[in-house]
């Protein structure tokens, strides 16, 4: 590419030289032929032909191309480059994405986890404090029977004493008969004993 570039200037910078020859310039202002079919000029146009192409072939080799093929590469290294941080940055961005991704999954299934642990916790702590108070509860109201059963036994025995007390008074208020407290109790017992065959019938 830089040849063929060189190549066009050159035989552009020729046709300038060939015109700005003095050998062209006298053949205009002459006979008024053409300078081109004067063999008499033929030499000379050939020298300064070559001499100009030369010269125009050297500056444009080793001047103008090498300049331009240097912009060349710089913009087309340059272009590389700026594809390769684009390509770099597309990847980068990529794996940021994956890595968020990863992420927020493994923050979802933590607290998952974590939810679970602290469900399954609670669930514990609360059948653990219902089973105490159930025992509790179950203490209680032992107690509370067995302290009924005491006062039941405890009514029962004075309610006895008093029944054996009013029978004896009774007695002997309307009968006029001294019954032992010993009797009292066992008609008290047997009256007790026959009140439920009496509510049955």
């Amino acid at each position: 590419m830089a040849h063929s570039v060189a190549l066009k200037s050159t035989v552009s910078a020729f046709a300038l030289a060939v015109m700005a020859s003095p050998a062209f310039a006298e053949g205009d202002g002459g006979s008024g032929g053409l300078p081109q079919l004067d063999f008499t000029t033929w030499p000379t146009q050939i020298f300064w032909l070559a001499v100009s192409f030369t010269l125009a072939y050297i500056l444009m080799s080793r001047v103008v191309t090498p300049k331009i093929g240097s912009v060349l590469e710089e913009r087309h290294s340059r272009l590389e480059d700026d594809m390769e941080r684009a390509r770099q940055s597309a990847q980068e961005a990529e794996d940021m994405r994956l890595a968020f991704e990863k992420n927020l999954a493994d923050a979802r299934s933590d607290a998952a986890e974590k939810t679970r642990a602290t469900l399954a916790k609670a669930k514990l702590e609360a059948e653990e404090k219902n089973a105490d108070v159930n025992k509790r509860l179950a203490s209680k109201v032992a107690k509370a029977e067995a302290k009924i059963m005491e006062s039941r036994a405890a009514a029962l025995a004075e309610l006895d004493d008093v029944a054996s007390a009013s029978a004896i008074d009774a007695a002997a208020s309307l009968a006029g008969i001294k019954v032992t407290k010993t009797d009292a109790k066992k008609a008290v017992k047997n009256a007790a004993k026959s009140m439920p065959a009496m509510e049955q019938n």
